[in-house]
């Protein structure tokens, strides 16, 4: 990491510097600072919390902050060597709940400034650690539907046949056809509070999916494969093209208008000026005894350990393979390794265009 350019956090609109003050120790010992006032103005009396509500009490001052369990860890930090600097460094009490007891973190000081600044850095770190986790639920346009599944799986037969002898070619990186999607965007929800909300922020958005779609199921047709990356001969994703077939750009649209009310809500983290709509036929982090999940995004595998495989043949033989039409009537927040008695993803929440 540039010293002189460290990572940078935002949290409601304030902007954070991260420093690594060893790297090689735990990771958990990692000092965080605000970029913004000084320090003597960051402990000023007068200093407010944005986001929370600092309560005075016989004894001083206190405030609480929803953390998911899961997050514990980093703020109690190795042998709770991190609390014990953020309570010295800031004259604070922090109380956390039980490891694996959802609650609220709860700050006390005799100044109100302090519990202020014990409550930022709690925030940092929460956000910096928060990013590191693996995302656990997506928002999903199904493409399981029977004719679709029919002509994938036509599809994966018809490879197999005259294509298996090309390097890399081989069933178990074909997509399951009962979880065939379209991913809009990924999220990390680490709590059922989290969870919650996201299907409530999902409810919101049907509004708009309906204006967009005019309260009617969206007739679409997967026709045609693409790929990935630059060399057809070394691909790791195969994926369908799906439009929807009066030739509009209503699923583009829902889709970008849903990750940009997401991330606006902070539930979501925006990757791509727009959404890159695919549906994943074949995906080599799917290769046998792999231990990856099938959303058509980086698994458990690095990119080190994937092994590509030569999709030359299959691109001109298949370049126009109709996978069948379908109309199109929902959009799931979908769970990550999950199962439902369809085959599909367990949804937590889901929102229809009719």
């Amino acid at each position: 990491m540039d010293v002189l350019r460290p990572p940078l956090i935002n949290i409601d609109g304030r902007i954070y510097r991260r420093n690594i003050v060893k790297e090689e120790h735990y990771e958990e010992e990692e000092d965080f600072s605000y970029l913004g006032p000084s320090e003597n103005e960051a402990l000023a009396e007068d200093d407010t919390c944005d986001s929370h509500f600092i309560q005075q009490t016989d004894q001083g001052y206190r405030c609480s902050i929803d953390v998911p369990s899961v997050l514990y860890k980093y703020i109690i930090g190795k042998k709770g060597e991190t609390r014990r600097r953020l309570e010295f460094d800031t004259k604070t009490s922090i109380n956390i709940p039980k490891q694996g007891v959802e609650g609220q973190i709860v700050i006390t000081g005799a100044q109100k400034a302090a519990v202020s600044s014990a409550l930022t850095r709690v925030e940092v770190l929460v956000e910096s650690f928060r990013k590191k986790q693996p995302f656990t639920h997506f928002l999903s346009f199904p493409l399981n539907d029977s004719k679709i599944q029919t002509g994938f799986l036509r599809f994966k037969d018809k490879v197999l046949q005259q294509c298996s002898q090309d390097h890399g070619v081989e069933e178990s990186i074909f997509q399951n056809p009962a979880k065939l999607h379209l991913t809009v965007g990924t999220l990390t929800l680490l709590n059922e509070i989290e969870v919650r909300k996201a299907c409530e922020h999902l409810q919101v958005c049907q509004s708009f999916t309906r204006d967009i779609t005019e309260g009617k199921p969206v007739l679409c047709e997967v026709t045609g494969i693409e790929y990935m990356n630059d060399d057809p001969a070394m691909v790791d994703v195969l994926y369908a093209k799906v439009n929807v077939k009066d030739g509009s750009d209503k699923l583009q649209m829902m889709a970008d208008r849903l990750v940009e009310h997401f991330v606006s809500a902070g539930l979501m983290v925006r990757e791509w000026d727009r959404v890159k709509l695919h549906g994943t036929v074949m995906n080599t982090l799917f290769r046998k005894d792999a231990t990856v999940e099938d959303t058509g995004r980086t698994g458990r595998q690095t990119t080190s350990e994937r092994e590509a495989f030569d999709a030359r043949n299959i691109l001109k033989t298949f370049a126009d393979h109709s996978f069948g039409e379908f109309e199109l009537n929902t959009i799931h927040l979908s769970q990550r390794y999950s199962t439902d008695c369809t085959g599909y993803y367990t949804s937590a929440g889901s929102i229809s265009f009719s």
